[in-house]
């Protein structure tokens, strides 16, 4: 008497199921993967961008740090923050700093730094390049502090 399987005839059919679904799903996953990559990176660079700024802005607010600081220039103080975004010579992050009076009439510095940024995937509809650029505004420390 012979037993016949009951049941194995579905599992039989769809053997190969997950393997087409991998390999239909496999490159979404992939740009998703590479999307959520450049956007860690663009937000890594923006952080560091910010923290630059922020620095650039204490070394310019305060003649007393600016005495005392290792660094010569408002650059070299907001970009001692940045050494792995230095890797590109032709790509470095520029300073810019300016000085003026809020409608308080209180002095203050603002320091901007900016980096264009490029993109690892090459897809069409994804921008290649990204302009970054952080502002920070910051009061200026009184020449003779009081207490």
């Amino acid at each position: 008497m012979a037993l016949v399987r009951v049941g194995n005839r579905s599992r039989d059919a769809r053997r190969g199921a997950a393997a087409v679904e991998f390999a239909v799903l496999a490159p979404f996953l992939l740009f998703l993967m590479l999307i959520a990559t450049d956007f860690a990176r663009i937000f890594y660079a923006a952080v560091i961008l910010d923290n630059c700024a922020r620095n650039g802005a204490l070394y310019e607010s305060d003649p007393y740090v600016r005495a005392e600081s290792p660094y010569k220039t408002t650059a070299d103080a907001a970009l001692a923050d940045a050494p792995n975004l230095m890797s590109d010579p032709n790509n470095k992050p520029k300073v810019t700093s300016a000085t003026g009076t809020d409608t308080a009439g209180k002095p203050y510095v603002e320091v901007t730094v900016s980096r264009q940024f490029t993109t690892v995937s090459k897809f069409p509809g994804i921008p290649n390049n990204v302009a970054l650029s952080r502002t920070v505004r910051m009061a200026q420390a009184p020449l003779n502090p009081t207490k």
